[in-house]
């Protein structure tokens, strides 16, 4: 099979003769019976949308289980995973858009993901925004209804006067 990626032509064999029973792609461990689409969508910070988009960029048979991909194919993936705007994915899709400190739109995965919105978080309480003051608090920051809903500790309700 021969594909073109921006007018570079590249022939991919995309299924290797042995099945692979874990295949680690962007330094997960991913399962070798699941597809294609819900193995990538395994990795944190990956989601469905996004492993649809790059089964498509790279014309892989979405029923395809993952443990019968080459090392080749293996290597676009994760190609595709570490360069997503250049393979056409639109900036939208991607989990950190306009980083506040770079501008620049990137695909996080893994513990990058985790520590990076952890620092953004404090960033909030730092500066004591209303956010900021919602998550030192533990309250619900999204404007949610907080009367009945979220609460912990001691259970409170309606309790029956004595006879």
């Amino acid at each position: 099979m021969i594909l073109l990626f921006h007018k570079i032509a590249v022939k991919v064999t995309s299924m290797s003769q042995e099945f692979k029973h874990i295949v680690r792609i962007a330094g997960v461990d991913i399962n070798g019976g699941l597809n294609i689409e819900e193995g990538l969508a395994r990795i944190r910070g990956l989601g469905h949308t996004l492993a649809r988009a790059i089964v498509n960029i790279l014309d892989l048979d979405r029923a395809m289980r993952i443990g019968y991909l080459s090392d080749a194919m293996v290597k676009r993936i994760e190609d595709v995973i570490a360069n997503p705007l250049k393979y056409g994915i639109p900036p939208w899709a991607l989990n950190r858009q306009k980083d506040y400190r770079t501008g620049e739109y990137k695909l996080l995965l893994g513990s990058d993901l985790v520590l990076t919105v952890r620092e953004d978080v404090e960033k909030l309480k730092r500066i004591k925004c209303w956010r900021g003051i919602r998550h030192a608090l533990g309250l619900k920051v999204r404007g949610q209804c907080t009367r009945t809903t979220g609460r912990v500790g001691l259970t409170v309700g309606v309790k029956k006067k004595p006879k």
